[in-house]
């Protein structure tokens, strides 16, 4: 008898236990990674640009060369090769050449001798940079020193077919990409291990997240190191415990888990009809009526024809014949309730509403003062 009623106590705290943990799961599940919703300052990409010549296009370079010329025949020189810029007949023959921009993003602590992508956009009149090679290109930060030297052949994603007046064109042929197409040449320097003190900057500003964060932060250093300045800024003192270790203490928070606060938000675009409803949008019981009035004025041409034996100079003309017509639909009200979002689509879905119809429903529902959201306009 003993060994049965064991036996059920442990099935039972196995089915609790398990019921628990299933839980637990499901809040963390709900939750995000620190990594996910911040960074750390001063761990960020940094803006590099230069200008590049791009050869090898059949026929669809620039065909002025007005912000190219002058730039290719300086190189041409410099390879021992001397041309005339002001050529206008050498201008009009160079057609496989054609002017770009390229950009890249570098980021923070990446050695000399790595690669990064780089992006390639025309600033000329080319029709397309299909098959086309850059150039050596230096790309250059807002100090005006060189971080990295971009060469390779481009990759567009589209292309440009036909003639005579017809043409095929799939995605956008004057801009492509150069996988791994820069070695960078200048690292962006900082030290972290000498710090004394991190920053964490939220991707969107919250001041409850950031006093949530701080107290997770707290409650896994076992202290009081971390402290939100605002809405967007955590601080951290580094313990004593990471000194020259900050990056064990950066990959510490990282991966510690927040309920983040999401704000009730419901964002509007009139131009497009779309409309975005948070999951904590609230409403106060309020009833909405539905109509809408469709003035419809049709014009009917039609033909006139002289009777026989009309007197002379009687001819056939087009008279137009309007008609207008008015409709007017019967009004639905319906009553909606509750505090969840979940009555207000039901209620939206039942007056069938279109999304251009929504988005002036809900701007009057905000004016009532029943909508308990901040409504955004695009």
């Amino acid at each position: 008898m003993r060994d049965k009623v064991q036996t059920v106590t442990t099935v039972f705290l196995t089915v609790i236990f398990s019921l628990v943990t299933l839980h637990a799961s499901r809040i963390t599940a709900s939750a995000e990674r620190i990594k996910d919703i911040a960074s750390f300052a001063g761990i960020r990409e940094n803006e590099i640009i230069g200008y590049g010549i791009v050869v090898g296009l059949n026929g669809t370079g620039d065909k002025t060369g007005t912000f190219l010329f002058q730039p290719f025949a300086n190189m041409l020189t410099r390879m021992g090769i001397t041309i005339n810029p002001y050529d206008t007949d050498v201008k009009k023959k160079t057609k496989n050449i054609a002017a770009v921009i390229v950009t890249a993003k570098l980021p923070t602590m990446v050695k000399p001798g790595s690669k990064i992508d780089v992006q390639v956009s025309s600033i000329g009149d080319a029709k397309s940079l299909q098959g086309g090679v850059l150039l050596m290109t230096p790309l250059k930060g807002p100090d005006n020193n060189v971080y990295a030297v971009a060469q390779g052949p481009l990759s567009i994603g589209g292309f440009i077919a036909g003639g005579g007046g017809a043409q095929i064109i799939k995605n956008h042929p004057n801009v492509g990409t150069i996988p791994n197409g820069a070695i960078v040449e200048r690292e962006v320097p900082i030290q972290l291990n000498s710090k004394n003190r991190l920053d964490i900057l939220l991707v969107t500003q919250d001041v409850t997240t950031a006093k949530r964060i701080a107290d997770k932060i707290n409650d896994r250093l076992g202290g009081i190191f971390a402290k939100a300045e605002g809405p967007s800024t955590i601080s951290i003192l580094i313990p004593d415990a990471f000194t020259d270790k900050v990056i064990d203490l950066m990959s510490a928070v990282e991966q510690i888990s927040v309920d983040v606060d999401v704000p009730a938000r419901v964002v509007v675009n009139e131009r497009t009809g779309t409309v975005v409803i948070g999951e904590n949008v609230a409403i106060s019981p309020v009833a909405l009526a539905h109509g809408g009035l469709t003035i419809e004025i049709k014009t009917e041409l039609q033909v006139s024809q002289p009777l026989p034996f009309a007197p002379e100079g009687a001819a056939t003309v087009v008279v137009p014949k309007q008609e207008t017509k008015v409709e007017e639909k019967k009004a639905a009200l319906m009553e909606v309730k509750g505090t969840t979002i979940g009555e207000l689509v039901k209620a939206l879905n039942a007056l069938g509403v279109t999304p251009r119809d929504l988005v002036a429903i809900l701007q009057a529902i905000k004016a009532a003062g029943s909508l308990k959201a901040d409504l955004v306009l695009m």
